[in-house]
């Protein structure tokens, strides 16, 4: 039996930075990013049990350390163990774990996974595959997870655009509507009652992925513009790089929600931020910050 009452939920998307063996000027190692972005993920996950976690530019052993990270309980600097955390994903490159995931952390106390796939961003989107003008592999992962309490269904999607192709992210933003238009139309599982869509778009307002993917006719909208700018809390920009790249800081790091009908909407957004990557000690824990949305799904 659904419970009547607004559902919230807390998404978190963060593209972390992948774990390169030659960083750039200015770009620590994983090793030295890592434990900052576990407490990041920490932290705003502490107490808001139906959050979703969405990252980008993965690879397999940032995985685990995350997971490892995220299902380690610390009381007074001791490890309690524990094994809260789960994630949906697959590396890019072959489907299992090579190249970069665009995984989707969530807790199965709380979320039941009903349904999950990856789906390749090109003409070929059910084998690992480049598309267009893509200058990578691009994918966007996709879950169906069921509120154990609520029993309110929700379709979550984590995705990485490419950074070069104008063809590609168009094309991969259709992709993407098309895949949501299947589920909101023809879901086996039944009826989804709230969508969203998270993760580093590479793409501006004024540009094609982001027009496509917010247009009138789209089921989507963007929770930043859902929450007055006196009430957003951080910076505004979402790529900041590492303080020694030819291009400026931007916002092209996205929550997305849905399904919307004209002026019907799932969701109430409540609260909007984009949180600061770098503290005193002046390590970035990435060249982008992570953007976190709070709503209520109806």
């Amino acid at each position: 039996m659904k419970v009547a009452s607004p559902l919230p939920i807390r998404i978190l998307t963060h593209n972390i930075r992948y774990a390169t063996s030659a960083p750039f000027r200015g770009e620590k190692s994983w090793a030295d990013r890592k434990q900052r972005l576990i407490n990041e993920l920490q932290y705003h996950s502490r107490h808001n049990s139906e959050i979703f976690i969405c990252l980008q530019e993965v690879l397999h052993i940032q995985l685990l350390d995350i997971l490892s990270g995220l299902n380690s309980n610390s009381i007074n600097g001791r490890d309690t163990g524990g094994s809260d955390w789960a994630y949906i994903g697959v590396g890019r490159d072959d489907g299992r774990q090579a190249g970069e995931y665009s995984p989707i952390f969530y807790r199965p106390a709380i979320w039941e996974l009903e349904e999950f796939k990856t789906v390749w961003l090109s003409e070929t989107p059910s084998v690992p595959s480049k598309g267009w003008d893509a200058a990578s592999i691009r994918i966007v992962t996709v879950g169906i997870f069921k509120h154990r309490v609520s029993r309110k269904r929700v379709l979550g999607m984590s995705t990485h655009l490419d950074d070069q192709g104008c063809k590609s992210r168009l094309e991969a933003a259709k992709l993407i509507l098309a895949q949501i238009d299947g589920y909101l139309s023809h879901g086996l599982l039944g009826s989804i009652d709230g969508v969203f869509l998270a993760g580093d778009f590479n793409s501006e307002e004024d540009q094609e992925a982001y027009t496509v993917l917010t247009a009138v006719n789209s089921p989507l909208i963007d929770a930043y513009k859902q929450v007055g700018a006196a009430l957003r809390y951080g910076s505004e920009n979402t790529y900041t790089g590492f303080g020694y790249e030819d291009e400026p800081a931007k916002r092209i790091d996205y929550v997305l929600l849905g399904p919307q009908n004209g002026n019907n909407h799932s969701w109430t957004i409540q609260g909007y931020a984009v949180l600061p990557n770098k503290f005193d000690d002046g390590v970035l824990n990435s060249d982008h910050r992570a953007v976190v949305a709070d709503a209520e799904l109806a």
